[in-house]
């Protein structure tokens, strides 16, 4: 079964800047892709959801003025259906066949608020536009990926150091 944290930081991450561009994952092939990985249909009505969706979370994630009152128009008629199981309840959504993926996502994020509070956030290169889960003990991952974003602030970080003692008489 697909973890819905893969298809919420999937959702979220889906417009990343390359070489200072801004992209979206969400439209044509790949879009439809995405939504298949994750039980979606690929629809244009279903990637236009997820797309309003991920606007809707990302500023809600980066805790945006009217980010929630934003995202409670976006989650529209879709509710959560107790299924009994033998192994208990299972909940299941009821939404608009469209509107599901991003109904999910939208469960997923507040799930992840829930579990893991404070964890969720935006990469803290500006220059970045994507999120991530802070899995590590302290909680004090800043980058989407240590190996792109974090090595580049970091190396800012000391050619800003070298240039300041460079300056210095």
């Amino acid at each position: 079964m697909v973890n819905d944290e893969d298809l919420l930081l999937a959702v979220l991450n889906s417009a990343p800047v390359v070489a200072g561009r801004p992209t979206d994952e969400l439209s044509g092939a790949a879009g439809k892709e995405l939504a298949a990985r994750y039980g979606g249909t690929g629809s244009p009505a279903e990637l236009a959801q997820l797309r309003r969706m991920r606007e809707c979370l990302q500023d809600a994630v980066r805790e945006s003025k009217d980010a929630l009152s934003r995202l409670s128009t976006a989650l529209g008629d879709g509710v959560l259906v107790p299924r009994v199981t033998p192994q208990g309840l299972r909940w299941e959504v009821r939404a608009p066949e469209d509107e599901r993926l991003a109904f999910r996502t939208a469960i997923a994020w507040s799930r992840v608020l829930h579990e893991l509070p404070g964890r969720l956030r935006a990469c803290a290169n500006n220059e970045c536009n994507l999120f991530l889960i802070d899995r590590s003990r302290p909680g004090t991952a800043k980058w989407c990926s240590m190996a792109v974003c974090g090595n580049r602030m970091k190396a800012r970080t000391h050619a800003g150091r070298q240039r300041a003692a460079a300056d210095r008489p």
